[in-house]
This record gives structure tokens, C-alpha cells and sequence, in this order.
């Protein structure tokens, strides 16, 4: 069984996150996405409710395609997750040439620790490659209108929070 990670914050899920986790899952047998907890991050959304979201917008995908695809909440290192879940590859997700720089030094450090798990750059579809959770955030918190970067829940879920925030 071929098994991948697809690690990240996902505070919140984007389009951009949900177009790699369907192009990984074409690649994989089962695909984890692994929750980053990253607490100095300071996420807008707990744990319990990214790992919601997650479920709630990959049913429907792994049901059509076969894959199983699973949230998995880590806190370790990257390499140690992978472990974790038995996954012999990471999937990370490219938008711009900035991102390759930072995944390149990722790369390395992961192959010194375990050169047995290899990593795959899937590029962004043209559409999504602007999104970035955090400006997503920040449109959001403004009252602007993110029905375009992200699923219809988690808009709901967004307009929500803010509101609640008296924002």
C-alpha cells in the first residue's frame, strides 16, 4: 500500500489545499493529511475544528475515488510523522518560486534524517496559486468575500468566527 503525508496547517483549508489533496490522492493508496498543532502560529481554528473541516471536505472525494484519505493531528517533526503513519512519501504543494526556496531546505534536512521517504512538489492549479490561508484570514476578518478561495463550509465557518470575535 502506497501511503502519503500531506502535511501543513490548514488554518483554514483552502481551494489550493483541496486541488493537491485530490491530485495526491490519484498518487496514493491512502493519503494522510497531517495537522501541524504548530501552536506559535497562533491558529485562528483549533485543532478539532481544522481536523473537521478536513474530514468533512475530503468524504466526498475518498468515497469517488477509493482512496482512503484521513486527518492525522502531529506536533513532532515532519520525518517522525511520516513514520508515525507509515507514509513513504511527502506531498507538499507549490504556488510560487518563494515557496520552492523554503521546500528545497525542507528537502534536505528530511532526506539527512531519512532518505528512504521521498517528497513530491505537486504545483498549484493557475487559479489557486495565489491563495494563502493567511490572506484568506485577513479578507475574511475585513468582511470581504473568500467564497472563491475556500469550500462553502468552511466560508460559513469563517463569516462565524469572525463574528463570534465581534469582528
Amino acid at each position: 500500500m502506497r501511503i502519503g503525508l500531506y502535511p501543513g496547517t490548514f488554518d483554514p483549508l483552502t481551494l489550493g489545499h483541496v486541488d493537491i489533496i485530490s491530485r495526491a490522492s490519484a498518487l496514493v493508496d491512502r493519503l494522510v493529511i497531517g495537522v501541524a498543532i504548530n501552536r506559535d502560529k497562533g491558529p485562528l481554528f483549533s485543532l478539532e475544528e481544522r481536523v473537521a473541516m478536513i474530514e468533512a471536505e475530503t468524504a466526498a472525494l475518498s468515497a469517488r475515488t477509493g482512496t482512503e484519505i484521513v486527518a492525522h493531528p502531529f506536533d513532532n517533526l515532519l520525518i517522525d510523522c511520516a513514520h508515525d503513519v507509515g507514509a513513504q512519501v511527502i506531498v507538499r504543494g507549490l504556488r510560487a518560486v518563494a515557496d520552492f526556496e523554503y521546500e528545497f531546505q525542507m528537502v534536505g534536512m528530511n532526506r539527512a534524517l531519512d532518505s528512504s521517504i521521498e517528497t513530491v512538489f505537486l504545483m498549484a492549479e493557475a487559479r489557486h496559486q495565489a491563495i494563502a490561508s493567511k490572506l484568506v484570514k485577513e479578507i475574511a476578518r475585513l468582511g470581504g468575500d473568500v467564497s472563491k478561495f475556500v469550500p462553502d463550509a468552511v466560508r460559513q465557518a469563517l463569516v462565524a468566527k469572525f463574528s463570534a470575535a465581534g469582528i
